[in-house]
């Protein structure tokens, strides 16, 4: 049965329809339902998406743990994902604008047979968050062309048979200046090196603080108002990711959690402001952002990267 029709045909005590084994109340109800209602979001809006909050040493249980049947459909959501991150390479030129990018985006997705995640979430109005230069996150895409020297973020997150792949990329627009170049590679290690703390047993701190001690020794800042998010069956999930912390600290990493690392670095401060749109969220110093953002697997060896 398809997920669009399970809310008309499962009873909320039912097996859930995609297989997991779990009643249907403790699977995809919730996710199913927001589906149905066109503003019901999994995007937020910028002020309270991702807002951080004191993180605990424990979940709650059965919190973020995932069976093989909804990891293995996370992870054909995540490979969707990349793919449309791939198709977009050598598409992003000087002279596209990010309306143009939305539009490859969504139709590509649903050619896929998958639904763009972020459309008519709480009011937002497109299918993908292009974030250029000095914005952060939440980018809405408009008309504006990309200029020669442009750094954008491109953050997608398709819906394939009800599970999530959430995944962004950096993409130099022409020829960038050196700085701006140094920016987006120390970003992308700052994934990389966040990924790495990835291990049963290990911490969320772990990889907060490889993050923060990575981009600061470079110079950079790491954002705080917006942090990384357990994923898969509904778009935002228990746990937190914060790209800062403390080693030890936080809720221990177990086999079968899913969630999002990533990591926002401005080269100025850390501060962000909002626009009026109350979307788009910017460095408040006018600095240039970068962002790379992979969604996981904690497994019994170690981590698995579901969007690649």
């Amino acid at each position: 049965m398809s997920e669009q029709t399970a809310l008309k045909h499962v009873g909320r005590n039912d097996p859930c329809w995609c297989g997991s084994g779990q009643k249907y109340k403790k699977c995809h109800l919730d996710s199913d339902k927001q589906r149905e209602q066109p503003r019901a979001a999994t995007l937020r809006p910028a002020r309270t998406a991702h807002s951080s909050r004191p993180l605990s040493n424990t979940l709650r249980e059965g919190s973020g743990i995932k069976t093989p049947t909804q990891i293995a459909g996370i992870r054909r959501a995540g490979r969707l994902a990349a793919r449309t991150l791939d198709m977009l390479t050598e598409r992003i030129v000087p002279g596209v604008t990010t309306e143009q990018i939305n539009t490859w985006v969504h139709e590509f997705t649903l050619q896929a047979g998958a639904i763009p995640a972020p459309l008519n979430y709480k009011g937002f109005p497109k299918s993908v968050c292009t974030s250029i230069n000095e914005v952060v996150c939440h980018g809405i895409p408009e008309d504006r062309a990309l200029r020669e020297g442009d750094i954008i973020n491109v953050d997608v997150t398709p819906i394939l048979d009800g599970y999530y792949g959430d995944s962004s990329r950096m993409y130099l627009v022409g020829q960038v200046s050196p700085a701006a170049r140094r920016l987006v590679e120390v970003t992308r290690q700052c994934l990389e090196r966040g990924i790495a703390q990835v291990r049963p047993g290990g911490h969320v701190g772990d990889i907060g603080h490889a993050i923060q001690t990575f981009a600061e020794g470079h110079k950079f800042s790491v954002v705080r108002d917006f942090v990384g998010h357990g994923t898969g069956v509904q778009f935002h999930e228990d746990p937190q990711i914060p790209h800062f912390g403390r080693p030890g600290r936080g809720p221990v990493l177990v086999p079968g959690m899913v969630f999002t690392i990533e990591p926002m670095i401005n080269a100025g401060g850390w501060p962000v402001r909002i626009l009026e749109d109350q979307w788009t969220a910017v460095t408040a110093d006018g600095s240039l952002s970068a962002q790379f953002e992979h969604t996981v697997l904690v497994t019994e060896e170690g981590v698995e990267i579901l969007t690649q």
